[in-house]
């Protein structure tokens, strides 16, 4: 696999974040991280920053942290078996269970955990922004966990996509505020309530909902997701009597997939983040940034992005609303550098089908943004046969039912044993 380092240099920066030194002080995974801010939001993110030391690794809220984790959010979450895929792909499949957490993602366990935080820095509001709108749920069910009024940005295009999402947000006591401007996605909602942020940096906290943006919050977003790997590679172990010998999760921002990886990068497993494929390998045809982007700057962090020959940010094109995004969190960045994980992408028609095979053949209706990862995996089977594979599920599918009702659905028929 091909790098941007030399293999010494990789190996370093490796080693490095595997015991927890990056990012650095400056918030920089090797090149890449950062912060790229407006001078009004210097402030804010120092305070948020000092918040972070003071407070996320402290005894007492771990305690508060781990405990609304089990007792509210409902982890562990399971580790499923899932003998037709397995039967069907000739490979031993383990699926990872994040659509059996509260509110149906795994969005929830960084929702809670920014929350709490929040009422620890002493916010009068949080305000957060939504693509596939499982972030904008987890926080309006977290605000109203710990007692804090939320508002929450949402592109206008992804309002029409996720209309069960929206209702639930409202019902949790969230205000939603609908985006008109730029592509009226996920880009154009973190843009807005950047904005909004501005106008107040000392009595909102802006609970951002994936591993993007500007430091601290790809480290924060990491470290609250980790359960995630944590717990998987224990359940591998003590269920499958092994490590998997590959992991596959889908990338957007990259909140799922860091949180599942970043406790297996020590570990003899080979790493697989799975993009938006898309229609076409065109700019503008796919949200594929790791495959087809390059370096710059977007929304506070120097990561790869898509973008055109004048370094204009381009709108993406996804079936799913939590992929459809023209960056990716500035560590996976540097995990492709390194050529430790490989991020590769699946069209929108092999993400339906992947979906829809999982549905007949194991009755689990995962999310769009999770059907990518299983379509991916599903060809690796067939070219790595009786392989171990791990695969996270990063949500429930519910919310994509208005999507999906466009797409007939075909009766698969089980093979006999």
């Amino acid at each position: 696999m091909s790098t941007l380092f030399a293999a010494e240099e990789a190996k370093r920066l490796l080693d490095a974040m595997i015991k927890g030194d990056m990012p650095d002080a400056r918030g920089r995974f090797g090149p890449f991280g950062g912060r790229y801010v407006p001078e009004t939001l210097v402030p804010a993110f120092d305070r948020l920053e000092a918040g972070v030391k003071e407070h996320l690794h402290a005894p007492g809220f771990q305690a508060e942290f781990q405990r609304e984790l089990r007792e509210w959010v409902g982890r562990p979450t399971a580790l499923t078996f899932a003998p037709q895929l397995s039967k069907n792909w000739g490979a031993e499949v383990w699926i990872k269970r994040e659509d059996l957490a509260h509110t149906g993602a795994h969005k929830i366990n960084n929702a809670i955990g920014q929350a709490l935080l929040a009422k620890r820095l002493g916010a009068k509001r949080v305000i957060a922004e939504t693509g596939a709108g499982q972030h904008g749920v987890a926080s309006a069910a977290a605000c109203a966990r710990v007692g804090l009024p939320c508002s929450v940005y949402m592109g206008a295009v992804d309002m029409a996509r996720q209309a069960p999402n929206v209702d639930r947000m409202r019902r949790l006591g969230a205000e939603v505020v609908a985006v008109e401007t730029g592509d009226k996605t996920l880009r154009a909602a973190i843009d807005e309530a950047m904005r909004e942020w501005v106008t107040d940096p000392d009595g909102i906290y802006y609970l951002l909902g994936s591993a993007v943006g500007a430091h601290p919050y790809p480290y924060l977003v990491r470290e609250l997701q980790a359960v995630i790997g944590r717990e998987a590679r224990q359940q591998m172990l003590d269920q499958a009597g092994g490590l998997p010998d590959v992991a596959f999760a889908c990338v957007g921002g990259g909140s799922n997939a860091i949180g599942l990886f970043y406790p297996l990068l020590a570990d003899d497993i080979e790493l697989i983040g799975v993009e938006a494929g898309g229609i076409g390998d065109g700019l503008g045809e796919n949200a594929a940034t790791l495959a087809t982007g390059t370096p710059g700057v977007l929304q506070g962090a120097y990561t790869i992005i898509l973008q055109d020959d004048d370094g204009q940010v381009q709108e993406t094109q996804s079936i799913s609303a939590g992929l459809d995004y023209s960056g990716v969190g500035p560590e996976h960045a540097l995990l492709q550098a390194t050529g430790r994980v490989k991020y590769i992408s699946a069209r929108d028609s092999d993400a339906l089908d992947a979906l829809e095979e999982l549905c007949a053949s194991e009755g689990i209706l995962t999310a769009l943004e999770t059907a990518h990862a299983y379509a991916a995996a599903r060809e690796y089977a067939k070219k790595n046969p009786r392989k171990r594979i791990l695969i996270g599920n990063s949500g429930r599918g519910d919310k994509d039912m208005p999507t999906l009702t466009q797409f007939p659905a075909r009766t698969r028929r089980h093979e006999s044993a």
